[in-house]
Protein backbone atom coordinates (compact mmCIF):
# COMPACT_ATOMS: atom_id res chain seq x y z
CA UNK A 1 0.00 0.00 0.00
CA UNK A 2 1.33 3.49 -0.90
CA UNK A 3 1.78 5.36 2.09
CA UNK A 4 -0.26 8.83 2.83
CA UNK A 5 3.03 10.90 2.86
CA UNK A 6 3.84 9.59 -0.75
CA UNK A 7 0.66 10.36 -2.21
CA UNK A 8 0.52 13.85 0.09
CA UNK A 9 3.76 14.72 -1.98
CA UNK A 10 2.21 13.10 -5.49
CA UNK A 11 -0.62 15.80 -4.86
CA UNK A 12 1.80 18.67 -3.99
CA UNK A 13 3.76 17.97 -6.73
CA UNK A 14 0.99 18.26 -9.15
CA UNK A 15 -0.21 21.89 -7.71
CA UNK A 16 2.82 23.22 -7.41
CA UNK A 17 3.38 22.28 -11.48
CA UNK A 18 0.16 23.48 -13.00
CA UNK A 19 0.94 26.97 -10.77
CA UNK A 20 3.92 27.72 -12.44
CA UNK A 21 2.41 26.92 -15.36
CA UNK A 22 4.42 24.28 -16.35
CA UNK A 23 5.17 22.59 -19.67
CA UNK A 24 2.51 20.52 -21.35
CA UNK A 25 4.86 17.37 -21.59
CA UNK A 26 6.10 17.86 -18.00
CA UNK A 27 2.37 18.06 -16.70
CA UNK A 28 1.85 14.47 -18.69
CA UNK A 29 4.46 13.52 -16.95
CA UNK A 30 3.16 14.31 -13.64
CA UNK A 31 -0.99 13.36 -14.67
CA UNK A 32 0.96 9.84 -15.83
CA UNK A 33 2.78 9.45 -12.06
CA UNK A 34 -0.67 10.28 -10.47
CA UNK A 35 -2.58 7.77 -12.83
CA UNK A 36 0.46 5.51 -12.02
CA UNK A 37 -0.49 5.91 -8.10
CA UNK A 38 -4.49 5.47 -8.57
CA UNK A 39 -3.45 1.97 -10.78
CA UNK A 40 -1.73 0.73 -7.63
CA UNK A 41 -4.05 1.51 -5.21
CA UNK A 42 -6.96 -0.09 -7.15
CA UNK A 43 -4.95 -3.23 -7.00
CA UNK A 44 -5.54 -3.22 -2.98
CA UNK A 45 -9.26 -3.48 -3.44
CA UNK A 46 -9.72 -6.84 -2.98
CA UNK A 47 -7.87 -7.15 -0.22
CA UNK A 48 -9.56 -4.48 1.37
CA UNK A 49 -12.93 -5.96 0.55
CA UNK A 50 -11.82 -9.13 2.34
CA UNK A 51 -10.80 -7.13 5.67
CA UNK A 52 -14.15 -5.88 5.49
CA UNK A 53 -16.19 -8.82 5.17
CA UNK A 54 -14.24 -10.31 8.19
CA UNK A 55 -15.00 -7.36 10.24
CA UNK A 56 -18.53 -7.92 10.04
CA UNK A 57 -19.31 -10.10 13.31
CA UNK A 58 -17.90 -7.08 15.29
CA UNK A 59 -18.32 -4.03 13.58
CA UNK A 60 -22.06 -4.17 13.35
CA UNK A 61 -23.05 -5.91 16.33
CA UNK A 62 -25.26 -3.67 17.02
CA UNK A 63 -26.89 -4.04 13.47
CA UNK A 64 -27.36 -7.97 13.79
CA UNK A 65 -29.41 -7.26 17.50
CA UNK A 66 -31.41 -5.06 16.08
CA UNK A 67 -32.36 -7.10 12.86
CA UNK A 68 -32.95 -10.00 15.63
CA UNK A 69 -35.35 -7.83 17.28
CA UNK A 70 -38.20 -5.95 14.90
CA UNK A 71 -41.52 -4.04 15.64
CA UNK A 72 -44.08 -3.11 13.00
CA UNK A 73 -46.08 -0.14 13.52
CA UNK A 74 -49.19 1.08 10.82
CA UNK A 75 -49.85 4.22 9.19
CA UNK A 76 -53.28 5.43 7.24
CA UNK A 77 -54.78 8.34 6.87
CA UNK A 78 -58.21 6.95 7.48
CA UNK A 79 -57.28 5.59 11.20
CA UNK A 80 -57.46 2.00 10.36
CA UNK A 81 -54.00 1.89 11.81
CA UNK A 82 -52.12 2.41 14.87
CA UNK A 83 -51.00 6.17 13.69
CA UNK A 84 -53.01 8.46 10.80
CA UNK A 85 -49.13 10.24 10.04
CA UNK A 86 -45.64 9.32 9.90
CA UNK A 87 -44.43 12.05 12.28
CA UNK A 88 -46.93 10.33 15.05
CA UNK A 89 -46.09 6.76 14.35
CA UNK A 90 -41.95 8.01 14.66
CA UNK A 91 -42.60 10.24 17.98
CA UNK A 92 -43.66 7.00 19.87
CA UNK A 93 -40.53 5.02 18.97
CA UNK A 94 -38.46 5.40 22.37
CA UNK A 95 -34.81 7.50 21.74
CA UNK A 96 -31.71 5.47 21.62
CA UNK A 97 -33.79 2.99 20.05
CA UNK A 98 -32.05 -0.47 19.67
CA UNK A 99 -34.39 -2.64 17.66
CA UNK A 100 -35.16 -2.41 13.74
CA UNK A 101 -38.72 -0.91 13.35
CA UNK A 102 -40.84 -1.21 10.30
CA UNK A 103 -43.06 1.76 10.24
CA UNK A 104 -45.69 0.06 7.00
CA UNK A 105 -47.39 3.22 5.66
CA UNK A 106 -50.40 2.27 3.73
CA UNK A 107 -50.61 4.24 0.01
CA UNK A 108 -51.93 7.92 0.29
CA UNK A 109 -50.07 11.74 -0.24
CA UNK A 110 -48.42 12.53 3.28
CA UNK A 111 -48.52 15.93 3.32
CA UNK A 112 -45.72 16.03 6.42
CA UNK A 113 -42.54 17.35 7.21
CA UNK A 114 -40.49 14.71 8.37
CA UNK A 115 -37.30 14.32 10.57
CA UNK A 116 -35.48 11.30 11.91
CA UNK A 117 -32.72 12.38 14.42
CA UNK A 118 -29.73 10.74 15.26
CA UNK A 119 -30.67 9.52 18.13
CA UNK A 120 -33.66 7.32 16.59
CA UNK A 121 -31.57 4.42 14.46
CA UNK A 122 -32.78 1.00 12.76
CA UNK A 123 -35.96 2.94 11.20
CA UNK A 124 -37.57 1.59 8.34
CA UNK A 125 -40.15 3.09 6.27
CA UNK A 126 -42.55 0.62 3.86
CA UNK A 127 -44.65 1.48 1.61
CA UNK A 128 -46.64 -0.96 -1.03
CA UNK A 129 -44.72 -2.00 -4.19
CA UNK A 130 -47.64 -1.59 -6.32
CA UNK A 131 -49.07 1.69 -4.88
CA UNK A 132 -46.35 3.65 -2.57
CA UNK A 133 -47.23 6.36 -0.94
CA UNK A 134 -45.93 9.62 -1.34
CA UNK A 135 -44.31 12.30 1.13
CA UNK A 136 -44.35 15.70 0.08
CA UNK A 137 -43.88 18.90 0.71
CA UNK A 138 -42.52 22.71 -0.96
CA UNK A 139 -40.02 24.26 1.38
CA UNK A 140 -37.26 26.39 -0.51
CA UNK A 141 -33.76 27.35 1.03
CA UNK A 142 -35.84 31.21 0.49
CA UNK A 143 -38.77 30.19 2.84
CA UNK A 144 -38.70 31.84 6.09
CA UNK A 145 -38.08 30.02 9.33
CA UNK A 146 -40.34 31.02 12.51
CA UNK A 147 -37.48 33.69 13.40
CA UNK A 148 -37.81 34.78 10.01
CA UNK A 149 -34.17 33.48 8.63
CA UNK A 150 -33.92 31.54 5.78
CA UNK A 151 -34.69 27.64 6.42
CA UNK A 152 -31.23 27.10 3.71
CA UNK A 153 -30.72 24.19 1.61
CA UNK A 154 -29.95 21.60 4.42
CA UNK A 155 -33.40 22.80 6.08
CA UNK A 156 -35.72 22.62 3.00
CA UNK A 157 -35.71 18.82 3.09
CA UNK A 158 -39.00 16.93 2.91
CA UNK A 159 -37.44 14.28 4.68
CA UNK A 160 -34.18 14.54 6.86
CA UNK A 161 -32.93 11.69 8.17
CA UNK A 162 -29.89 11.86 10.64
CA UNK A 163 -29.86 8.26 11.81
CA UNK A 164 -28.18 5.68 10.80
CA UNK A 165 -28.90 2.38 9.72
CA UNK A 166 -31.87 4.00 7.89
CA UNK A 167 -33.83 2.07 5.07
CA UNK A 168 -36.82 3.09 3.21
CA UNK A 169 -39.06 0.51 0.45
CA UNK A 170 -41.48 1.45 -1.83
CA UNK A 171 -41.34 5.21 -0.72
CA UNK A 172 -41.57 8.44 -2.79
CA UNK A 173 -40.20 11.45 -1.61
CA UNK A 174 -40.87 14.74 -3.34
CA UNK A 175 -40.41 18.28 -3.35
CA UNK A 176 -42.98 19.75 -5.01
CA UNK A 177 -41.20 23.15 -5.14
CA UNK A 178 -40.24 24.56 -8.99
CA UNK A 179 -37.48 25.73 -10.25
CA UNK A 180 -37.19 29.11 -12.31
CA UNK A 181 -33.69 29.75 -14.08
CA UNK A 182 -31.94 32.11 -13.01
CA UNK A 183 -33.92 32.70 -9.54
CA UNK A 184 -32.01 32.32 -6.39
CA UNK A 185 -33.27 30.34 -3.18
CA UNK A 186 -35.39 27.83 -4.97
CA UNK A 187 -33.24 24.98 -3.71
CA UNK A 188 -35.95 22.52 -2.45
CA UNK A 189 -34.78 19.14 -0.87
CA UNK A 190 -36.94 15.97 -1.42
CA UNK A 191 -34.88 13.57 0.67
CA UNK A 192 -31.74 14.39 2.95
CA UNK A 193 -29.61 11.57 4.25
CA UNK A 194 -26.83 12.46 6.75
CA UNK A 195 -26.64 9.18 8.22
CA UNK A 196 -24.55 6.19 7.08
CA UNK A 197 -25.05 2.85 6.09
CA UNK A 198 -28.46 3.59 4.67
CA UNK A 199 -30.15 1.87 1.49
CA UNK A 200 -33.40 2.51 -0.46
CA UNK A 201 -35.28 0.08 -2.66
CA UNK A 202 -37.67 0.79 -4.81
CA UNK A 203 -37.79 4.34 -4.34
CA UNK A 204 -38.68 7.86 -5.83
CA UNK A 205 -37.40 11.20 -5.38
CA UNK A 206 -39.42 14.10 -7.57
CA UNK A 207 -38.65 17.65 -7.01
CA UNK A 208 -36.52 20.60 -8.72
CA UNK A 209 -33.52 22.16 -7.75
CA UNK A 210 -31.44 19.78 -5.28
CA UNK A 211 -33.77 16.76 -4.90
CA UNK A 212 -31.47 14.57 -3.83
CA UNK A 213 -29.09 15.55 -1.06
CA UNK A 214 -26.86 12.72 -0.93
CA UNK A 215 -25.13 14.78 2.48
CA UNK A 216 -22.90 12.15 4.14
CA UNK A 217 -22.34 8.33 5.18
CA UNK A 218 -22.43 5.19 3.31
CA UNK A 219 -25.34 4.95 1.40
CA UNK A 220 -26.92 2.21 -1.28
CA UNK A 221 -29.79 3.01 -3.50
CA UNK A 222 -31.09 0.74 -5.31
CA UNK A 223 -34.19 0.56 -8.18
CA UNK A 224 -34.65 3.97 -7.53
CA UNK A 225 -36.02 6.99 -9.97
CA UNK A 226 -34.10 10.15 -9.14
CA UNK A 227 -35.60 13.48 -11.01
CA UNK A 228 -35.02 16.84 -11.08
CA UNK A 229 -33.59 20.02 -13.04
CA UNK A 230 -30.39 21.17 -11.52
CA UNK A 231 -27.82 19.76 -9.45
CA UNK A 232 -30.79 16.98 -8.44
CA UNK A 233 -28.39 14.49 -7.04
CA UNK A 234 -25.62 16.52 -4.48
CA UNK A 235 -23.42 16.01 -1.45
CA UNK A 236 -20.51 14.86 -0.15
CA UNK A 237 -21.55 10.55 0.92
CA UNK A 238 -19.94 7.79 -0.52
CA UNK A 239 -22.79 6.32 -2.70
CA UNK A 240 -23.72 3.53 -4.66
CA UNK A 241 -26.59 3.95 -7.39
CA UNK A 242 -27.37 0.50 -8.78
CA UNK A 243 -30.26 -0.05 -11.52
CA UNK A 244 -31.18 3.60 -11.27
CA UNK A 245 -33.09 5.80 -13.69
CA UNK A 246 -32.05 9.14 -13.70
CA UNK A 247 -34.57 11.87 -15.55
CA UNK A 248 -33.50 15.49 -16.47
CA UNK A 249 -36.62 18.09 -16.35
CA UNK A 250 -34.11 20.69 -17.06
CA UNK A 251 -34.82 23.55 -20.06
CA UNK A 252 -31.70 24.24 -20.63
CA UNK A 253 -28.30 23.26 -19.51
CA UNK A 254 -27.81 21.67 -16.22
CA UNK A 255 -25.73 19.38 -14.23
CA UNK A 256 -27.12 15.63 -13.05
CA UNK A 257 -24.28 15.54 -9.69
CA UNK A 258 -22.61 18.02 -7.80
CA UNK A 259 -20.30 15.59 -5.75
CA UNK A 260 -18.37 17.55 -2.59
CA UNK A 261 -15.21 16.20 -2.32
CA UNK A 262 -12.99 18.31 -0.34
CA UNK A 263 -9.50 17.22 0.05
CA UNK A 264 -7.70 14.19 -1.77
CA UNK A 265 -7.84 11.93 1.12
CA UNK A 266 -11.53 12.41 2.16
CA UNK A 267 -12.78 8.67 1.04
CA UNK A 268 -16.24 9.71 -1.04
CA UNK A 269 -17.89 9.62 -4.05
CA UNK A 270 -20.89 8.37 -6.30
CA UNK A 271 -20.94 5.57 -8.20
CA UNK A 272 -23.50 4.71 -10.68
CA UNK A 273 -24.04 1.45 -11.96
CA UNK A 274 -26.46 -0.08 -14.70
CA UNK A 275 -28.63 3.01 -14.93
CA UNK A 276 -30.16 5.01 -17.22
CA UNK A 277 -29.64 9.09 -18.03
CA UNK A 278 -32.74 10.53 -19.78
CA UNK A 279 -35.32 13.60 -19.64
CA UNK A 280 -34.88 17.15 -21.03
CA UNK A 281 -32.43 20.09 -21.67
CA UNK A 282 -29.19 19.33 -22.00
CA UNK A 283 -27.17 18.07 -19.31
CA UNK A 284 -23.27 17.60 -17.51
CA UNK A 285 -23.35 14.16 -15.89
CA UNK A 286 -21.34 15.98 -12.83
CA UNK A 287 -19.90 19.69 -12.29
CA UNK A 288 -17.22 19.49 -9.28
CA UNK A 289 -18.64 21.40 -5.99
CA UNK A 290 -15.48 20.31 -4.43
CA UNK A 291 -12.06 20.27 -5.75
CA UNK A 292 -11.74 16.70 -5.45
CA UNK A 293 -15.06 15.39 -6.69
CA UNK A 294 -15.37 12.38 -7.46
CA UNK A 295 -18.13 10.45 -9.61
CA UNK A 296 -18.61 6.95 -11.93
CA UNK A 297 -20.41 6.20 -13.99
CA UNK A 298 -20.54 2.38 -15.22
CA UNK A 299 -22.47 0.10 -17.55
CA UNK A 300 -25.29 3.05 -17.97
CA UNK A 301 -27.50 4.15 -20.56
CA UNK A 302 -27.14 7.90 -21.48
CA UNK A 303 -29.38 9.47 -24.13
CA UNK A 304 -28.76 12.37 -26.31
CA UNK A 305 -29.25 15.17 -23.61
CA UNK A 306 -25.88 14.44 -22.65
CA UNK A 307 -22.97 17.35 -23.30
CA UNK A 308 -20.62 15.86 -25.76
CA UNK A 309 -17.74 17.41 -22.61
CA UNK A 310 -20.16 15.37 -20.48
CA UNK A 311 -18.42 17.07 -17.38
CA UNK A 312 -17.85 20.49 -15.65
CA UNK A 313 -15.12 22.22 -13.79
CA UNK A 314 -17.76 24.57 -12.19
CA UNK A 315 -15.10 27.51 -13.52
CA UNK A 316 -12.39 26.81 -11.63
CA UNK A 317 -9.54 25.19 -14.09
CA UNK A 318 -7.48 24.27 -11.44
CA UNK A 319 -10.13 21.32 -10.52
CA UNK A 320 -9.06 19.72 -13.87
CA UNK A 321 -6.25 17.95 -12.27
CA UNK A 322 -7.79 16.77 -9.31
CA UNK A 323 -11.14 15.73 -9.75
CA UNK A 324 -11.97 12.01 -10.90
CA UNK A 325 -14.66 11.48 -13.07
CA UNK A 326 -15.09 8.22 -14.87
CA UNK A 327 -16.99 6.28 -17.21
CA UNK A 328 -16.91 2.52 -18.57
CA UNK A 329 -18.82 0.68 -20.59
CA UNK A 330 -21.39 3.03 -21.29
CA UNK A 331 -23.76 3.06 -23.69
CA UNK A 332 -26.19 5.12 -25.96
CA UNK A 333 -25.53 8.31 -27.72
CA UNK A 334 -24.94 10.21 -25.01
CA UNK A 335 -22.21 7.91 -24.10
CA UNK A 336 -19.50 9.41 -26.85
CA UNK A 337 -16.36 9.69 -25.37
CA UNK A 338 -15.25 12.00 -28.69
CA UNK A 339 -16.03 14.97 -27.38
CA UNK A 340 -15.37 15.02 -23.61
CA UNK A 341 -13.16 16.95 -21.23
CA UNK A 342 -9.57 16.12 -21.58
CA UNK A 343 -9.59 15.25 -18.04
CA UNK A 344 -12.28 12.96 -17.73
CA UNK A 345 -11.25 9.06 -17.49
CA UNK A 346 -12.04 6.18 -19.59
CA UNK A 347 -10.97 3.52 -17.06
CA UNK A 348 -9.72 0.11 -17.38
CA UNK A 349 -11.10 -2.92 -16.08
CA UNK A 350 -9.09 -2.42 -12.79
CA UNK A 351 -9.83 1.32 -12.39
CA UNK A 352 -13.15 0.72 -12.35
CA UNK A 353 -13.20 -2.62 -10.24
CA UNK A 354 -13.46 -0.46 -6.99
CA UNK A 355 -16.50 1.38 -7.88
CA UNK A 356 -18.79 -1.63 -9.13
CA UNK A 357 -20.75 -3.46 -6.56
CA UNK A 358 -21.40 -2.61 -2.90
CA UNK A 359 -17.78 -2.94 -1.91
CA UNK A 360 -17.34 0.56 -2.38
CA UNK A 361 -19.73 1.18 0.02
CA UNK A 362 -18.60 -1.33 2.03
CA UNK A 363 -21.75 -2.84 1.95
CA UNK A 364 -20.57 -6.23 3.22
CA UNK A 365 -20.31 -5.14 6.68
CA UNK A 366 -23.87 -3.62 6.80
CA UNK A 367 -26.34 -3.86 3.66
CA UNK A 368 -29.95 -6.19 4.48
CA UNK A 369 -32.38 -7.70 2.24
CA UNK A 370 -35.58 -5.28 2.23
Amino acid sequence: MVSKTHFQLIVLLVFLLSSLNITSSSYAQSVANFDKWVSCNMKKYDERKNILKSKWKVADLKLRQAESNKVIITVSQDGSADFKTISEALNSIPPRNTMRVIVSISPGVYREKVMIPRTMPFITLSGEAGNPPTITGNDTASASKRNGTPLGTFHSATVAVDASYFVAINIKFENSAPHEIGRRGEQGVALRISGTKAAFYNCSFNGAQDTLYDHKGLHFFHNCSIQGSVDFIFGYARSLYQNCYLNSTTKKVASITAQKRTNSSLDSGFSFQNCTVTGSGKVYLGRAWGDYSRVVFSYTYMDNLVLPKGWSDWGDQKRDSRVYYGEYMCSGPGANMAGRVPWARVLTDEEAKPFIGTQFIEGDTWLISP
